[in-house]
Protein backbone atom coordinates (compact mmCIF):
# COMPACT_ATOMS: atom_id res chain seq x y z
CA UNK A 1 0.00 0.00 0.00
CA UNK A 2 2.60 2.52 -1.04
CA UNK A 3 1.91 5.86 -2.54
CA UNK A 4 1.69 9.43 -1.51
CA UNK A 5 -1.02 11.78 -0.36
CA UNK A 6 -2.78 13.85 -3.00
CA UNK A 7 -2.05 17.55 -3.05
CA UNK A 8 -5.00 19.95 -2.96
CA UNK A 9 -4.83 20.49 -6.71
CA UNK A 10 -4.63 16.74 -7.43
CA UNK A 11 -7.58 15.98 -5.13
CA UNK A 12 -9.95 18.27 -7.06
CA UNK A 13 -12.05 16.07 -9.31
CA UNK A 14 -10.81 12.86 -7.70
CA UNK A 15 -12.98 10.56 -5.58
CA UNK A 16 -11.22 12.10 -2.53
CA UNK A 17 -12.22 15.69 -3.29
CA UNK A 18 -13.57 16.51 0.18
CA UNK A 19 -16.42 19.00 0.03
CA UNK A 20 -17.43 19.19 3.70
CA UNK A 21 -15.82 18.38 7.04
CA UNK A 22 -17.37 17.53 10.38
CA UNK A 23 -15.52 16.75 13.60
CA UNK A 24 -17.60 14.87 16.17
CA UNK A 25 -16.82 15.11 19.89
CA UNK A 26 -18.42 12.38 22.03
CA UNK A 27 -19.04 13.93 25.43
CA UNK A 28 -20.04 12.77 28.92
CA UNK A 29 -20.77 16.41 29.84
CA UNK A 30 -22.94 16.85 26.76
CA UNK A 31 -25.30 19.63 27.86
CA UNK A 32 -22.49 21.77 29.27
CA UNK A 33 -20.34 21.25 26.20
CA UNK A 34 -23.16 22.14 23.80
CA UNK A 35 -23.89 25.28 25.84
CA UNK A 36 -20.19 26.24 25.75
CA UNK A 37 -19.93 26.10 21.96
CA UNK A 38 -23.28 27.82 21.45
CA UNK A 39 -23.13 30.52 24.14
CA UNK A 40 -19.42 31.12 24.77
CA UNK A 41 -17.90 30.44 21.35
CA UNK A 42 -21.06 31.62 19.56
CA UNK A 43 -21.44 28.90 16.95
CA UNK A 44 -24.72 28.60 15.07
CA UNK A 45 -26.68 25.35 15.10
CA UNK A 46 -26.95 23.63 11.72
CA UNK A 47 -28.78 20.54 13.06
CA UNK A 48 -29.86 19.24 16.44
CA UNK A 49 -31.86 16.50 18.08
CA UNK A 50 -32.05 15.27 21.67
CA UNK A 51 -28.50 13.80 21.75
CA UNK A 52 -26.55 15.34 18.85
CA UNK A 53 -25.88 18.97 17.88
CA UNK A 54 -24.08 20.04 14.71
CA UNK A 55 -22.56 23.53 14.85
CA UNK A 56 -21.37 25.56 11.86
CA UNK A 57 -17.72 26.67 11.87
CA UNK A 58 -17.61 27.80 8.22
CA UNK A 59 -19.79 27.19 5.18
CA UNK A 60 -18.29 23.71 4.75
CA UNK A 61 -16.85 22.89 8.18
CA UNK A 62 -18.83 21.73 11.21
CA UNK A 63 -18.29 20.66 14.81
CA UNK A 64 -20.72 18.17 16.30
CA UNK A 65 -21.28 17.36 19.96
CA UNK A 66 -22.72 13.90 20.63
CA UNK A 67 -24.02 12.60 23.97
CA UNK A 68 -21.67 9.69 24.62
CA UNK A 69 -24.24 7.99 26.84
CA UNK A 70 -26.49 7.62 23.78
CA UNK A 71 -23.83 6.87 21.17
CA UNK A 72 -21.84 3.78 20.21
CA UNK A 73 -18.55 5.61 20.86
CA UNK A 74 -17.49 6.63 24.36
CA UNK A 75 -16.19 9.97 25.58
CA UNK A 76 -12.42 10.46 25.71
CA UNK A 77 -12.59 13.16 28.40
CA UNK A 78 -10.64 15.56 26.21
CA UNK A 79 -7.62 13.27 25.92
CA UNK A 80 -5.84 13.36 22.59
CA UNK A 81 -8.07 16.01 21.00
CA UNK A 82 -7.09 19.54 20.04
CA UNK A 83 -9.34 21.74 17.94
CA UNK A 84 -7.22 24.36 16.21
CA UNK A 85 -8.85 27.40 14.65
CA UNK A 86 -7.23 30.29 12.82
CA UNK A 87 -8.83 33.60 13.77
CA UNK A 88 -8.31 37.13 12.50
CA UNK A 89 -8.03 38.86 15.89
CA UNK A 90 -6.51 36.84 18.72
CA UNK A 91 -6.86 39.73 21.14
CA UNK A 92 -10.62 39.84 20.50
CA UNK A 93 -10.82 36.10 21.17
CA UNK A 94 -9.05 36.57 24.51
CA UNK A 95 -11.45 39.40 25.42
CA UNK A 96 -14.46 37.23 24.52
CA UNK A 97 -13.20 34.25 26.52
CA UNK A 98 -12.40 36.39 29.56
CA UNK A 99 -15.80 38.09 29.42
CA UNK A 100 -17.44 34.65 29.53
CA UNK A 101 -15.26 33.45 32.43
CA UNK A 102 -13.19 31.02 30.37
CA UNK A 103 -9.56 30.60 31.42
CA UNK A 104 -7.06 30.96 28.59
CA UNK A 105 -3.31 30.53 28.48
CA UNK A 106 -1.03 33.48 27.90
CA UNK A 107 -0.51 34.21 24.21
CA UNK A 108 2.69 32.68 22.93
CA UNK A 109 4.53 32.31 19.64
CA UNK A 110 4.40 28.82 18.05
CA UNK A 111 4.70 27.62 14.48
CA UNK A 112 5.35 31.24 13.37
CA UNK A 113 1.96 32.33 14.73
CA UNK A 114 0.56 33.75 17.95
CA UNK A 115 -1.53 31.17 19.83
CA UNK A 116 -3.62 30.82 22.96
CA UNK A 117 -5.41 27.81 24.41
CA UNK A 118 -8.51 27.10 26.43
CA UNK A 119 -10.56 24.00 27.21
CA UNK A 120 -14.22 23.17 26.75
CA UNK A 121 -16.21 21.64 29.66
CA UNK A 122 -15.32 18.13 28.46
CA UNK A 123 -11.59 18.94 28.55
CA UNK A 124 -10.93 19.20 24.81
CA UNK A 125 -8.15 21.68 24.13
CA UNK A 126 -8.95 24.53 21.75
CA UNK A 127 -6.10 26.37 20.07
CA UNK A 128 -6.82 29.79 18.61
CA UNK A 129 -4.08 31.13 16.38
CA UNK A 130 -3.36 34.10 14.18
CA UNK A 131 -0.60 35.25 11.89
CA UNK A 132 -1.52 38.85 12.73
CA UNK A 133 0.80 40.45 15.27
Amino acid sequence: MGGRALTGEEAVGSPLAIERTNTVLYCARWSETVAFYRSVIGLDVAFENDWFVELRLTSSSFLSIADASRATIGAVNGQGVTLTWQVEDLSAVRTLLESKGVAATPTRRRWNSDVLYCQDPEGHRIEFWSDQI
